[in-house]
């Protein structure tokens, strides 16, 4: 009877051994596996570090081409903008030169003696570049209509020659303006007309306001539109176009 157990016990044995292996060669095979799915991982972290420099490095690529773009694109403004100014200066150059026509300006002094063509007569008048128009001691004024417009007659008193018929002054009103008063708010409606007058050798039509001048130390003010493109002041100087000098 022993003899016929001891078939069945090394069978025991030997399937114990079988069940043994078997289990080992199970866990060999699950740690191969982690350690592939662990180099893997490393693998794939590798690349993905490796993926994310070479997108850094294009993307830096990117702006240093679009840099140059940039100084290519100055570059060429800058040239052209050169060639232009080199081109132009070249015509300039090739010109001929153009004289520079003297300048026509009579020099006048601050007081000049001017002549009144409607009266001949001569007058002190003082040259106010600070006034825009020009004015005259006007006296003894009377409105009258002639052809159906305006006229106004006056005297130009200069204080010492007498008025009579023979130095009446007659002219068309061109227009009024209206003049306020620096002592009060009054407002003086005053004519004005138009005269031709010789100072040197400037023969020219000029605006007049009629004023009463009396107050002032010459009966005729030349304002800025007469002596305007014509004439250039020198303060310091007094009857510069006058026959017989008066102090």
């Amino acid at each position: 009877m022993f003899t016929k157990s001891i078939p069945v016990l090394a069978l025991i044995l030997l399937s114990g051994c079988t069940l043994t292996n078997s289990e080992q060669y199970h866990l060999q095979t699950l740690a191969a596996i982690k350690s592939s799915e662990s180099n893997l991982t490393n693998h794939y972290q590798n690349l993905d570090a490796h993926i994310s420099n070479q997108n850094d490095y294009i993307e830096s690529l990117q702006e240093r081409l679009t840099a140059l773009e940039q100084e290519l694109s100055d570059f060429k403004y800058e040239s052209l903008q050169k060639r232009c100014l080199a081109e132009k200066a070249a015509r300039i150059d090739a010109m001929p030169a153009v004289p520079i026509p003297p300048r026509n300006e009579l020099l006048l002094g601050e007081i000049e003696k001017v002549t009144i063509d409607k009266i001949q007569q001569v007058f002190d008048a003082r040259i106010d570049t600070g006034a825009a128009t020009s004015s005259l001691n006007a006296v003894d004024i009377e409105e009258f209509e002639r052809n159906g417009k305006t006229w106004v007659r006056f005297h130009l008193s200069d204080g010492e020659t007498p008025q009579d018929d023979s130095n009446w002054i007659e002219a068309p009103i061109v227009r009024f303006v209206k003049i306020r008063q620096s002592s009060n708010d009054d407002v003086e409606r005053r004519a004005v007309v138009e005269l031709w007058v010789k100072l040197g050798k400037i023969h020219e039509k000029a605006q007049f306001t009629l004023a009463d001048r009396s107050q002032m130390s010459h009966p005729v003010l030349l304002g800025r539109e007469f002596i305007r493109d014509i004439a250039i002041i020198d303060v310091s100087q007094k009857y510069i176009h006058a026959n017989t000098p008066k102090n």
